[in-house]
């Protein structure tokens, strides 16, 4: 009789457990079953506990009919993914676009000093990177046969028009302005030209001098080297402005015209703003990353600030009216900018935007949604993520703005 009990309780508890867990074929015409949150697939037609965790079975309804790119979720799903909807409206939004940049040379402030002769360096001046040179400081020293030669003939058309100075008949003064020319053409300076004159003879090296001053930046020669005519000798950059070179999505890159107000700060002088100009917008995007160039010219006191620091751009376009979403609500892959919008109770529908500058965590939204449109603004990534699992395809795939 004992075994006899035991055997019908544990059969009624069979037929219970049998009685809630059903495949979703065979639950009744009805529009509400029960189902386990932690296991979705327990299906039951009366409320009792999951098999497999012993939570108490949730009462849901049958999903409604959707379309095919909607996606329906349960309220449990909803209150545990923290999924909240706001209605999007117009609002002002302070329209500054924050930039990373790196500071360059400043490239119509650089200069290439070259030689106009062949011959030999017997002399460099400055022989280290970064080396400071002052407008008309010596550079180096050449020892050039063609230059040596020149000097000569000049030398030799003054002593002659000394000679033959009675004789009227000869005139020297042609030859010796072409002579005196070609000197001038070869680099060599008045003054130089009017030592030689005095001396009445020529060094057999000639002293070039640098032609403006700024930071040697490449150094091309070695002293003793052979240099070419028309060969660089040392490249120099004038530090006093600088370039700050930010990269710039194509969604930021059409609200900024050429009159922005721009602020640099540089990290190690965070506390000084730094008031610059847009001096290049590139017009060329660059095709796989859509990114462009910004470059904004900004001074260098006292050289404090060198190529290759970082530094942030600020651009203020003041404030504007538009239509804005929390940067969280929009989802950016290859495809795209998207939102998760409501289309009715408990679905959502994957919509591609147009966006515009951010700021101040908003982002604003140029096109593909209205005033009034109801939009995921938290647990946006959640629904994407549920609908990737459910229909293992993303929403947007094959769209494009």
């Amino acid at each position: 009789m004992k075994y006899m009990t035991l055997f019908c309780i544990l059969f009624l508890t069979a037929c219970t457990d049998k009685k809630q867990v059903v495949h979703t074929e065979h639950v009744a015409e009805s529009d509400v079953f029960y189902t386990c949150s932690m296991h979705p697939q327990v299906i039951a037609t009366e409320l009792g506990n999951c098999p497999i965790c012993q939570m108490t079975l949730t009462v849901t309804s049958k999903p409604s009919k959707i379309d095919d790119d909607e996606i329906e979720l349960t309220e449990q799903q909803i209150q545990l993914g923290n999924i909240r909807i706001d209605t999007l409206q117009t609002d002002n939004m302070n329209s500054q676009i924050v930039l990373t940049a790196i500071l360059n040379f400043d490239q119509t402030k650089t200069s290439a000093v070259s030689s106009r002769v062949m011959g030999r360096i017997e002399i460099l001046y400055y022989k280290n990177i970064g080396d400071y040179i002052k407008k008309g400081d010596k550079l180096y020293e050449l020892y050039s046969e063609e230059l040596n030669n020149a000097k000569q003939e000049y030398i030799a058309a003054l002593e002659r028009q000394k000679v033959f100075a009675e004789n009227q008949m000869v005139d020297f003064n042609a030859l010796i302005q072409s002579a005196r020319h070609k000197l001038i053409l070869w680099g060599m300076s008045e003054k130089q030209i009017a030592l030689m004159e005095q001396a009445g003879k020529a060094n057999v090296t000639t002293t070039f001098y640098s032609p403006t001053a700024g930071y040697i930046t490449a150094l091309n020669v070695q002293q003793g080297d052979n240099v070419m005519e028309g060969g660089t000798i040392v490249q120099l950059a004038d530090l006093s402005t600088l370039w700050a070179e930010a990269q710039v999505f194509t969604s930021k890159f059409a609200p900024i015209p050429s009159n922005s107000v721009i602020i640099v700060r540089i990290p190690p002088f965070e506390n000084e703003a730094i008031q610059g100009k847009i001096n290049m917008l590139n017009p060329e995007i660059i095709p796989d990353s859509r990114i462009n160039l910004i470059r904004v010219s900004i001074p260098n006191k006292n050289n404090q600030f060198k190529p290759g620091m970082s530094a942030n751009v600020y651009i203020n376009n003041g404030k504007q009216t538009s239509l804005k979403l929390p940067i969280d609500a929009v989802i950016r892959d290859a495809n795209g900018a998207t939102v998760w919008i409501k289309t009715g109770n408990n679905t959502f529908k994957s919509k591609m935007i147009g966006v515009g500058t951010e700021a101040n965590n908003f982002i604003e939204i140029k096109s593909g949604l209205s005033s009034g449109d109801l939009v995921v603004v938290t647990g946006a990534y959640l629904i994407q993520s549920e609908y990737l699992f459910k229909k293992g395809t993303n929403p947007m795939e094959g769209h494009k703005m």
